[in-house]
């Protein structure tokens, strides 16, 4: 606590855009509005699957509340949601909202140990689940949970409250008695909850290897929609997206989903982990108004397929000449365009570091992308910038009403701690006060753990994560993930991690096999091509960032949703 006291007198510059107020209208009234008003147009789709209307969702949010009122729910009680992105995952995180009740999304790819403790931990009174979830789960292990909900058709797989069995058993019958004429657009109503108070608590999966709950109120909801309705003016009802990312994490929950769901938008769903072949084939049949990714598929589209085009000889040299090589930059920027649908207003990278030297090839051929900078414990948002106005290599500036800083003697040159401020941030871990007072300080700032520095505009660029920073011989600040994108650029390298051992730095490699093996590189050559990367990077590299090993890996590195490293599984090798 010393150090952060003594850090927070170094901050001498900052940046906010805290001039934006609220809305007046919660998100509750912002689900009734877009039900309302979008009532006959289409709404969720699962691809290559069924299609919800707004009026179809309407219907399953009122019985769904009507099965929660029946079974003695309150607002406030929590309710998990655990299963693959879905319409009627979406439909049951919407019922649960919009009743003022605590919505607890748990990826899907957790292990049943860490599903059951989360649902015990948030104590959840009910659970949503997926048959597949559900089938590896032990009830016994979650005692004190009322209900096991299936996502596939919401009749219960486990109950414990004969009213839950009542009222499931009579739904049909419940639901024709309190809308004896019929359920219209007018029977729509919700009350809005206190800004304050929580609307999700979403559990981590971090490079660090610590899940936390993360309690986010309705006003960091409610912000982050503003921000959207702002960032990404161009959408309009009836406008098409696809949501990849998953839906229980906040990336792909704001921006692939609940934005556009309040606009009308029709949401088009991928189920399951999407190859790059379904991903484009889904492009050109969608054509989805935006494009929300990770850095990681978008490195492995522009490696693949555009990069080594650019980088043949006879390539270079034409893209030297200045009408040809701005006619060429043109081509293959609408033929990248074409690819995504050609109906995309920009695509928006975030939940990772982005590679420079992909950034920069996008940015050579005028590609309209932009990177966006955000946390969890914000819902996701603090920095974004739209492609118009976007630097290329930062991460933009503050979201509507959040104040950035770096905590920092001389922040547009000496990277420090980020620090935000405003109405994204949550209200804390869900039952870890200790953890919380270390996270948000007595003066309302929440340390995100990342390290940046401005530019004199205000734009910020990330250098890398204080815990991943090393300490060179002579106290040199060392910043991994920079000489991690260095090495991603050279032959055969898919992935990376920087790590040190003693007084000597360690790059594990796991090589692209599939390239290799086109190449008819056996593991001998990979070896050798792995030694000429090693000496190829140092001699870029200052001294105290020499990497003495490159150890070859066999598998890919275990990651996380957002598909950034489990870094903390590899420190110790």
């Amino acid at each position: 606590m010393y150090l952060r006291a003594k850090l927070r007198v170094m901050i001498t510059t900052g940046y906010d855009s805290s001039n934006c107020p609220l809305p007046e209208k919660g998100i509750q009234t912002l689900i009734a509005d877009s039900l309302r008003d979008n009532w006959n147009r289409e709404a969720l789709t699962d691809y290559k699957g069924a299609t919800l209307l707004y009026r179809d969702i309407a219907i399953r949010i009122a019985k769904l509340h009507i099965l929660f009122q029946e079974s003695g729910i309150k607002p406030g009680d929590r309710i998990a949601i655990c299963g693959r992105n879905s319409s009627n995952w979406a439909v049951a995180c919407l019922a649960v909202l919009s009743f003022k009740a605590v919505a607890v999304p748990i990826l899907h790819e957790f292990k049943p140990d860490n599903i059951h403790h989360i649902v015990n931990h948030c104590e959840a009174r009910l659970l949503f689940s997926a048959k597949h979830i559900w089938d590896h789960l032990n009830a016994e292990s979650m005692p004190s949970v009322e209900a096991v909900i299936s996502l596939e058709n919401f009749s219960p797989f486990l109950s414990r409250s004969s009213a839950l069995d009542s009222a499931s058993d009579n739904l049909n019958v419940l639901f024709g008695s309190r809308y004896p004429k019929d359920f219209t657009s007018a029977d729509i109503s919700f009350t809005d909850a206190d800004l304050e108070s929580p609307a999700m608590i979403n559990y981590t999966s971090g490079s660090t290897g610590f899940s936390k709950g993360v309690v986010l109120p309705n006003r960091s909801l409610l912000n982050n929609r503003l921000f959207a309705s702002r960032a990404l003016y161009s959408f309009k009802a009836g406008d098409t997206v696809l949501s990849m990312l998953p839906m229980a994490h906040m990336y792909g929950f704001s921006f692939e989903f609940f934005h556009e769901f309040t606009m009308g938008c029709h949401v088009y769903i991928l189920t399951r982990l999407p190859s790059p072949k379904i991903i484009f084939e889904a492009f050109s049949e969608i054509k989805p108004r935006l494009i929300v990714s990770v850095p990681l598929v978008i490195e492995k589209i522009i490696r693949k397929n555009v990069m080594p085009k650019l980088e043949k000889p006879v390539m270079k040299f034409l893209l030297m000449l200045p009408f040809i090589g701005s006619g060429i930059r043109r081509k293959v920027c609408n033929e990248l365009t074409a690819a995504f649908g050609g109906n995309f207003y920009e695509v928006i990278i975030g939940g990772a570091a982005f590679s420079h030297e992909v950034e920069q090839c996008l940015a050579s051929v005028h590609f309209p992308y932009t990177v966006g900078y955000g946390a969890t414990e914000c819902g996701p948002i603090i920095t974004y910038q739209d492609k118009d106005s976007f630097v290329p290599g930062s991460c933009g500036i503050p979201a509507p009403n959040m104040e950035v800083r770096i905590l920092s003697s001389d922040p547009q040159n000496i990277a420090g701690e980020i620090v935000c401020k405003g109405p994204n941030v949550m209200l804390g871990y869900y039952k870890n006060d200790e953890l919380t007072a270390q996270t948000i300080d007595s003066d309302g700032w929440l340390h995100t753990g990342d390290l940046g520095v401005f530019d004199k505009d205000g734009n910020l660029f990330l250098k890398g994560r204080c815990k991943n920073m090393l300490l060179g011989p002579s106290g040199q600040n060392i910043y991994p993930e920079e000489i991690e994108d260095l090495l991603g650029n050279l032959n055969l390298v898919s992935e990376s991690l920087v790590i040190q051992e003693g007084d000597k730095l360690v790059a594990l490699v796991y090589p692209d096999f599939d390239a290799a093996g086109k190449q008819g590189i056996q593991k001998s050559g990979i070896t050798k091509i792995m030694e000429q990367n090693r000496k190829q990077l140092n001699s870029s590299l200052p001294a105290y960032e020499q990497i003495a090993e490159i150890r070859i890996r066999d598998e890919e590195f275990e990651k996380t949703p957002k598909k950034s490293i489990k870094r903390y599984l590899y420190q110790q090798q």
